[in-house]
């Protein structure tokens, strides 16, 4: 009998770790991509209020990464990566709020609101994490990964940059996500909504319902990890949802 109950509670732990991350109704909605709707259905939502254990935190010394308020504060010194750990797959679209906080605190520098996603480790390809501590936040060390990357308000505010790392230390940038007009970068103490789409090898990241990025990949990365990633920055990040297109 006692046996018999430790799995039955471990089974209803497991349920409730679950509703934490994966939305357990139908929520539905319909999106435009290229012209054409789609429909999404929301398969992962986390708003914080149950702390930040669907989150694996790389991060270099003296940065501090933590739950305030519902919401997940970074508060960085030189370099985080903060790693949704489910994988995901397939189309989707990513969303999230962020706010960039100017308050007179040593890390309020309205810089870097920066993000990865489809990441995978061609060195590690069933494990991202597994050199987790030796990439420890530092940027250079995420060069061997193959991933999606955006920098918006990068190099103190001066730049907005796609790239798509191809695992073999290469980041290619092309001309047209080098970014570098004043309506690209970051205004400080301002939310933003951010829309990422990965969808037959159709790439788009929207802020506030402008696309800064417009990427047709004919290799498309269909699979692997979402991060949120900055150095030497102060914001806030919430209200994170994974919706999956339906085909």
């Amino acid at each position: 009998m006692k046996k018999y109950s430790k799995t039955i509670g471990a089974i209803a732990t497991l349920l409730l770790l679950s509703c934490m991350t994966t939305s357990c109704g139908n929520k539905m909605k319909t999106i435009s991509i290229k012209g054409g709707d789609v429909k999404t259905k929301i398969v992962y939502t986390d708003d914080f209020s149950n702390g930040m254990d669907n989150w694996l935190v790389e991060q270099m010394p003296q940065g501090k990464v933590f739950v305030k308020n519902d919401k997940l504060e970074v508060d960085d010194v030189s370099g985080c990566t903060i790693w949704f750990k489910e994988k995901l797959t397939g189309s989707i679209v990513i969303e999230y709020d962020v706010f960039i906080i100017q308050n007179g605190g040593s890390n309020d520098r309205v810089s870097d609101l920066n993000c990865f996603w489809m990441a995978t480790d061609p060195r590690n390809p069933t494990d991202l994490f597994a050199d987790a501590n030796l990439r420890g936040g530092k940027f250079s060390n995420y060069d061997s990964l193959q991933l999606y990357y955006i920098g918006v308000g990068g190099n103190d505010n001066k730049t907005t940059r796609f790239r798509r790392y191809v695992g073999n230390g290469e980041r290619p940038l092309l001309p047209e996500h080098d970014l570098k007009e004043a309506k690209f970068m970051l205004e400080p103490n301002k939310k933003y909504h951010i829309k990422i789409v990965a969808h037959d090898g159709i790439i788009q990241y929207y802020r506030d319902n402008e696309m800064l990025v417009d990427f047709e990949d004919s290799n498309p990365y269909t699979s692997g990890y979402f991060g949120l990633r900055t150095v030497k920055n102060h914001m806030t990040f919430d209200n994170f949802k994974v919706y999956q297109i339906q085909k």
